[in-house]
């Protein structure tokens, strides 16, 4: 029987935007794949890995039947990634076994019931509610993620915290190792502040997803779920249960050496001196001294490189160590032409903010050298 024939990219497109969280290993098989459901001639896409549910839904499919079917992800994406950009695709049902045909192309794949397919359900209780455009969201994101620890055993830095407070969204992750906090204006103000910790995975799907554009962000935190919908996505993700850090007993309040770099120039010397780091420690060493900065590395081969940048410094010398990992992240997701860099001393936390913007600090703990 005829589920579907359409256009290659009409189908690639939405299968793309929800196959993201598909597992390529899972304990349950049918987690591998994605279940299509056709009702009229609205077309529904669902994938979960059961901590993460993404849905998009297309219209226009007004021939075939209704039916519903879940068949391997990764296989039909890179079936439809294969075919030409204008083919034309069949989507046929026949018992257990989906065919999809495109010109003389054939392929059969296995099938699971559209009915054993978990499904993720909206939480009850109090829902808090924020709308706020996708690139200002996005470009927040950016400014935080690449903080968030990885595998951290402490699960609750594994993810990036969402504080809505009054007026404002604040997001801030950390590694223990450092630290990004960065703000922004939240069209109404929401009435009681609400706390969550989205996880990891979900962080990086919004990134990959969200649009750089003004089109509008629904985010509605209900219980320990948060749902995103954005355009034809819906997003649902748990939270992370766990108490997160006090960021704001980490940031340094009176650093008294102060530094403005002018971005680019500043990551390009650190990038070229990344290059003869121990692949291990990946360490740098600043050192400031009366209108200069010299960054300098070396490696267990006794490799060095020294780089110098002209500043406007007329302070105590400093010499300081940091993991160039960290200072690169930072530098490659900002935007700003200038940023401050502000320091105690050799042994201290360094705080990196943009002149004239309150709403972004990132804080590097310095490493021995």
């Amino acid at each position: 029987m005829l589920l579907l024939n359409t256009t290659r990219d009409a189908l690639l497109a939405p299968l793309q935007s929800v196959a993201g969280i598909v597992e390529k290993r899972h304990t349950l098989p049918i987690l591998s794949n994605v279940l299509i459901e056709k009702q009229g001639d609205t077309l529904t896409l669902l994938a979960t890995d059961i901590e993460i549910q993404i849905r998009t839904t297309t219209a226009g499919h007004q021939d075939g039947t209704d039916a519903a079917i879940t068949v391997g992800a990764r296989k039909l994406q890179d079936i439809l990634r294969a075919l030409p950009d204008s083919a034309m695709v069949s989507i046929l049902l026949d018992d257990k076994r989906l065919t999809v045909k495109a010109g003389k192309s054939r392929f059969a794949l296995q099938t699971l019931p559209a009915a054993d397919y978990p499904r993720m359900s909206l939480a009850d209780g109090d829902t808090v509610r924020l709308t706020l455009s996708q690139r200002t969201f996005k470009r927040q994101l950016a400014q935080v993620a690449y903080a968030m620890a990885q595998q951290d055993i402490r699960y609750y830095l594994n993810g990036l915290l969402v504080i809505a407070d009054g007026g404002e969204l604040r997001m801030v992750a950390t590694d223990g190792h450092r630290l990004a906090y960065a703000a922004s204006t939240l069209e109404q103000p929401v009435e009681q502040r609400t706390e969550a910790i989205l996880p990891r995975k979900t962080v990086l799907e919004l990134s990959r997803q969200l649009a750089d554009s003004d089109d509008p962000l629904e985010v509605q935190l209900a219980g320990n779920q948060v749902v995103f919908r954005f355009g034809a996505i819906e997003l649902i993700s748990k939270l992370i249960d766990g108490k997160f850090p006090d960021y704001e007993r980490v940031i340094p309040q009176n650093h008294p050496r102060m530094i403005t770099f002018e971005r680019v120039s500043l990551l390009a010397a650190l990038q070229r001196a990344a290059i003869l780091t121990s692949d291990k420690f990946r360490g740098v060493r600043l050192v400031i001294g009366d209108g200069s900065l010299k960054i300098v590395s070396t490696n267990t081969e006794q490799e060095e490189a020294v780089e110098e940048l002209e500043i406007d410094y007329h302070d105590l010398p400093l010499d300081i160590g940091f993991n160039v990992t960290y200072l690169l992240d930072v530098m490659n997701n900002l935007s700003s032409e200038k940023v401050e860099w502000r320091f105690n001393d050799g042994t201290s936390s360094a705080l990196i903010t943009l002149p004239g913007n309150e709403h972004f600090k990132y804080v590097v703990m310095p490493m021995r050298i």
